[in-house]
């Protein structure tokens, strides 16, 4: 099987911290969350840099449906199993912004804006180790705010 992007053993140990516990950095200097972690801020460039532990709380800012067909190799079986799934962009609390798999929800029911929180899952096995790491999903009970920006549960 052709596997796509492919992450060596170390590599991917050397990362753990950020996928297993989305563990970013804040400058010391401008107070600018980063995530991944970086060897500078973005925001001033500066490099006194500390680790810091995110919320994994967020809402979607954007989001597509991967059909079978258009899955990377290493989510083809994924694909295959479910026929489809979400991809998110998340605005994290503390401000930055990852793209995640969106988990334990139909693709269908996902809006812009949507309050969403990380969860530790299972990603792919490579190299006969399987990755961990983060997906989101619709975080239980929530208040969203509707088309008219009046909040309603879901």
């Amino acid at each position: 099987m052709h596997m796509g992007a492919h992450v060596s053993v170390p590599m991917y140990q050397r990362t753990v911290p950020q996928r297993y516990r989305l563990q970013g950095l804040r400058c010391r200097h401008c107070g600018t969350v980063i995530f991944p972690p970086r060897a500078f801020c973005p925001a001033c460039r500066g490099a006194e840099l500390e680790p810091y532990p995110l919320s994994g709380r967020g809402r979607i800012y954007s989001f597509t449906v991967i059909q079978g067909g258009g899955a990377p190799p290493e989510f083809a079986a994924q694909a295959e199993a479910l026929g489809s799934y979400a991809v998110a962009l998340i605005d994290l609390e503390e401000g930055p912004r990852v793209i995640a798999q969106m988990t334990g929800c139909d693709p269908a029911s996902l809006r812009l804006g949507m309050p969403v929180e990380a969860v530790f899952r299972r990603i792919y096995v490579q190299e006969d180790v399987i990755r961990y790491g983060y997906k989101f999903r619709p975080c239980r009970r929530s208040a969203v705010p509707d088309q008219d920006g009046k909040e309603e549960l879901v």
